[in-house]
């Protein structure tokens, strides 16, 4: 599915090398000595997982290690091999290889794949150190002249380890989507659950050793495993990836070096922990993950990076940075036109992105709610972190929506722990005229909600909210529908959770408009 990031010739990713080659590199000598690790624990410890799926391939994920502590692993490479095949039994093999698992990528392993029929299933397992991976479940899209029938994904966002289970997933897996969309806080980097259900057990993580016991913590969980191994996913990041609020260069705390410190750990073990190829690994404090993915005929995704590049939020409270909830009126700022959200390059990319349309949907997965959505009191507030923080970059978003003629626009969106529901339009004080797009924000894995719902008079574009349960959407696209089914957990506390739909709506191609379902 994954259209931007350029293919390396075959042999030429530092990581996929000849077996014979790669039994020469240093350290490999103690491989014996490895091997006797594995009985002292599973070095799949972590999971599997698939991800940027094309026409012709994907990228498949393991990183070594028996404990999810201190790297997991000792400090030599480790060669890994792989195997695809048409197969569940892992039979009809189509590709084999070795990687080398590299104690400075903390024993990642990322194979990029080329090749590949489209449009099917495929099946891979690794091995090393005398020990065999679960089997996962990766899969290749339909090409770009195709016109495939259905794609069903879901979109998941802030699963907070300590403040519940991951019970959503459960129930996701056995809806068995094509693809899972994950639109940032992977991880979060400091405590911050009230009555938690379990524990980080280690404090807020600043450094590359505190981001990588954190994000191998997270994937120890089952269910988390599970979906990861199911089907692929693509993924861009949110805030708690670094922390709380950052936006560019300033947090809510500190500013400057700092906090680009902390982004370059970060973004590193992000990398690290995500099937995502070599042309994402980060230089520093920055990396490219804004990107396109097809399905086919049916469908475009544009993945966005609204962190990395944004300005600082407007009207912040004395003494700290991140998002803060102020009346429009008392914060000039907010309306400055040179305040981005995407940053200038991103933004250009985005409005040639959408004039070349491609598909019958078009789909812009970014991190939080945008359309406008104040407090139902007077005078109304609005939260600076999100698109309310930055009109002027959300109105000319939308305008470039509607000069570019792209199809059938549907925004996604996560961060604020709610399902809203809403209809976007470059001016929402205009309500009488027509909606250029609609937007489903879906609530959090496990993250505590606000209190969303009932009705906001001066907000009427918003059709939906409500803040008190979580789970994630599951959306279902053909030629002529798209369907999402907000899903709500009935207990983030039990693993074992039951869940419902409390909404369903329905959007006609060639109409940006809302149907209860």
């Amino acid at each position: 599915m994954s259209e931007p990031h350029p293919r390396r010739p075959a042999g030429a990713s530092p990581l996929l090398v000849p077996r014979r080659a790669a039994l020469a590199l240093p350290g490999l000598a103690l491989f014996g000595h490895f091997r006797a690790r594995a009985a002292e624990g599973d070095p799949f410890l972590l999971g599997v997982a698939s991800g940027e799926p094309a026409p012709g391939g994907f990228v498949l994920w393991t990183r070594l290690a028996t404990e999810w502590r201190g790297g997991g692993m000792p400090a030599q490479a480790v060669p890994v091999d792989w195997v695809v095949a048409r197969d569940e039994g892992l039979r009809d093999v189509v590709r084999r290889g070795q990687a080398v698992a590299l104690p400075e990528d903390v024993h990642s392993v990322h194979v990029e794949l080329s090749g590949l029929e489209p449009d099917r299933p495929y099946w891979y397992r690794f091995t090393a150190l005398g020990a065999a991976s679960e089997t996962g479940r990766a899969r290749t899209t339909p090409p770009p002249g195709a016109a495939p029938a259905r794609l069903r994904f879901a979109f998941a966002s802030c699963q907070n380890y300590e403040a519940g289970f991951y019970g959503a997933y459960r129930h996701m897996l056995a809806e068995d989507p094509d693809l899972v969309v994950f639109l940032g806080d992977y991880i979060y980097e400091a405590s911050t659950a009230r009555n938690p259900v379990r524990s980080h057990e280690a404090p807020t993580a600043r450094d590359l050793a505190g981001y990588r016991d954190r994000y191998a913590l997270y994937k120890t969980d089952p269910d988390l495993r599970a979906m990861h191994r199911a089907c692929p996913w693509l993924v861009t990041w949110d805030d708690h990836e670094v922390s709380n609020d950052y936006a560019d260069d300033r947090d809510g705390r500190e500013e400057g070096e700092a906090v680009l410190r902390k982004r370059a750990a970060a973004y590193k073990a992000f990398w690290e922990h995500m099937p995502l190829p070599e042309s994402a690994r980060p230089r520093g404090a920055a990396t490219r993950i804004y990107r396109r993915a097809g399905f086919g005929g049916l469908a475009r995704f544009h993945i966005l990076d609204d962190r990395q590049y944004r300005g600082h939020q407007p009207c912040p409270k004395p003494g700290m940075g991140g998002g803060n909830l102020v009346p429009r009126e008392s914060c000039p700022a907010l309306d400055d036109p040179g305040r981005t959200m995407l940053g200038a390059a991103q933004e250009a990319w985005l409005r040639e992105g959408l004039a070349e349309g491609g598909a019958r949907w078009t789909i812009l997965a970014q991190q939080t709610r945008m359309a406008r959505f104040g407090t139902p009191e007077a005078p109304h507030r609005y939260q600076t972190d999100n698109w309310d923080g930055y009109p002027a970059a959300r109105r000319r978003l939308l305008e470039d929506l509607v000069a570019s003629g792209a199809p059938n626009p549907i925004v996604i969106g996560g961060d604020v722990h709610a399902h809203v529901v809403s209809t976007l339009r470059p001016d929402f004080d205009r309500p009488e005229a027509a909606p250029v797009a609609v937007e489903f924000t879906g609530t959090s894995i496990s993250s505590p909600g606000p209190r969303y719902g009932g009705t906001y008079p001066d907000d009427p574009h918003v059709a939906y909210a409500d803040g008190r349960s979580r789970g994630y959407v599951m959306m279902t696209l053909t030629p002529e529908t798209a369907t999402a089914e907000l899903r709500a957990l009935t207990n983030v506390r039990d693993r074992e959770t039951g869940i419902t739909t409390p909404r369903r709506y329905v959007v006609e191609a060639g109409r940006s408009a809302l149907t209860a379902g």
